[in-house]
């Protein structure tokens, strides 16, 4: 691999959800933000929507890292695609429920209520946090609400953040859902970095990976790099990745222009509309494409200024 060529200390684009490499853009930051006074403030629903790649997964791990284990319990299933007692057996084992996988659902339903008053009385918080909220079945999303029934006369004993995609809004949006929505505290969205956060970023990931300097990257090649990723984390790592193994297999002590344009042109998910301009290195038109393109980059350089 590449790790000695450019002196990291590990591979700085890697897609495993690893904290270490949170880059606090401002829909990140602010949804952080959101939750952490959200749960000390003992609220009840919480959620948190952003396309596929914007960084879920990866913010349920900060939250789960950044709740103090003095004041929280935090359950954490990140395939929410059960039937409703496979969600309650789920919670129960989360929260230390000793429980068989055949317990009747009115049972579990009690011994899960006599848990989470335990926990409170022992001055807790149970926080449970649903990744891939969007593929929970209806039947489930009831059963969810429902326990959010469970109560002292003081604060809710269960509190409940879900991280999906768009789709979650949409399932939301449904009538006969409206019960739970209107549970829904906060909400908030995570956003596509703009150029000035993609530029940002991959320094900050170079620096986090033991880099000894964070400018391997061309401005150009960060421009074609914004274009083709349209600002989502994840794609940003896929490209880059790709990037440095074409540096590297050229024995280039940087990423220029030609290194992205040869990772682009190997991901099928980058989404660039003026992919021309980064792969069309023959013909007449090649000149006209990368002016366009450059001017272009300069115009969102100067005002991300």
């Amino acid at each position: 691999m590449y790790l000695q060529h450019f002196s990291f200390a590990e591979t700085p684009f890697s897609l495993t959800p690893d904290t270490q490499f949170f880059y606090a853009w401002q829909s990140h930051k602010a949804a952080l933000n959101t939750l952490l006074v959200a749960l000390n403030n003992s609220e009840g629903f919480i959620k948190v929507v952003g396309e596929v790649g914007t960084g879920k997964t990866l913010l349920g791990r900060l939250l789960l890292k950044s709740l103090s284990p003095q004041r929280f319990v935090t359950a954490y299933i990140p395939n929410p695609h059960l039937s409703p007692d496979e969600l309650k057996l789920c919670l129960a084992q989360e929260i230390g429920v000793a429980v068989s996988d055949h317990v009747p659902a009115h049972q579990l339903t009690a011994l899960i209520n006599s848990r989470l008053i335990e926990l409170a009385q022992a001055g807790k918080q149970v926080v449970l946090i649903l990744d891939e909220a969007q593929t929970m079945p209806r039947k489930t999303i009831e059963a969810l609400r429902l326990l959010t029934n469970l109560e002292t006369e003081k604060r809710k004993l269960l509190q409940i953040v879900m991280l999906g995609q768009p789709e979650l809004d949409h399932m939301l949006a449904r009538d006969d859902l409206r019960q739970l929505k209107q549970r829904i505290v906060f909400s908030e969205t995570l956003k596509p970095l703009d150029f000035m956060g993609v530029r940002n970023y991959v320094a900050f990931r170079l620096h986090s990976s033991g880099a000894a300097h964070s400018q391997l990257f061309s401005l150009l090649a960060l421009w074609c790099l914004y274009q083709a990723s349209q600002g989502i984390p994840r794609l940003i790592n896929i490209l880059c990745h790709k990037a440095l193994l074409s540096a590297y297999a050229a024995g280039k002590p940087s990423v220029d222009f030609a290194c992205l344009r040869c990772a682009i042109a190997d991901t099928s998910e980058a989404r660039w509309t003026g992919k021309l301009w980064c792969l069309q290195f023959t013909g007449k038109w090649w000149w006209a494409y990368s002016l366009a393109g450059f001017s272009g980059f300069l115009l969102t350089l100067v005002g991300g200024r």
